[in-house]
């Protein structure tokens, strides 16, 4: 059978928040990671921008028998985008979609509308993984819209948050840095 994917370039990339079948590195063109914030909820939401100069690592894994159901409630303010051709990978090639934020924009994280850590740590740690400390770098300069960052690692706010160790804080600490202005 041939299923579906998904390319996921946020907390999808971060294995021990699911378990889809399959997944390995990938990288989507034409498409740029974005921090944006929306109307309906008080955080900002990592999401893609068509960008034809861009392209960012991510993940594919396989919807096993179509069954988008459990994925489109997990990613419920996004709508998937068929992004078949733009994406290249080490597997057998199937139709990929990937998640873009669906909901009225702001422009970026605000002060009503911040980065939560324990969801940036998510992230960052999925990156580390699969990728390297180089896929963390390269996750910070392919992202654009960073705001402010609300610190709730004590009192992680993200669902699915994980625990990091020293040294990832230290990575995702370091990085932030170098993005955020103060």
């Amino acid at each position: 059978m041939n299923d579906p994917a998904f390319f996921g370039y946020g907390s999808l990339v971060n294995l021990s928040t699911h378990d889809y079948q399959e997944p390995r590195p990938a990288v989507l063109s034409g498409w740029r990671r974005v921090w944006q914030s929306t109307t309906t909820r008080e955080v900002a939401y990592l999401s893609v921008v068509p960008d034809d100069q861009s392209e960012i690592a991510g993940v594919v894994a396989r919807v096993q028998n179509a069954d988008w159901a459990a994925l489109d409630e997990r990613e419920a303010a996004y709508r998937r985008h068929d992004v078949t051709d733009q994406t290249k990978h080490n597997g057998p090639q199937t139709a990929t979609a990937v998640y873009q934020v669906n909901q009225t924009l702001h422009a970026g994280p605000s002060i009503s509308h911040p980065i939560l850590l324990s969801y940036l740590d998510v992230v960052v740690q999925g990156y580390l993984q699969m990728f390297g400390t180089a896929g963390v770098a390269a996750f910070f300069e392919t992202t654009d819209g960073w705001g402010p960052v609300l610190d709730d690692r004590s009192a992680p706010r993200y669902p699915r948050h994980q625990k990091l160790n020293k040294g990832e804080t230290a990575l995702v600490d370091r990085h932030l840095q170098n993005v955020i202005r103060t």
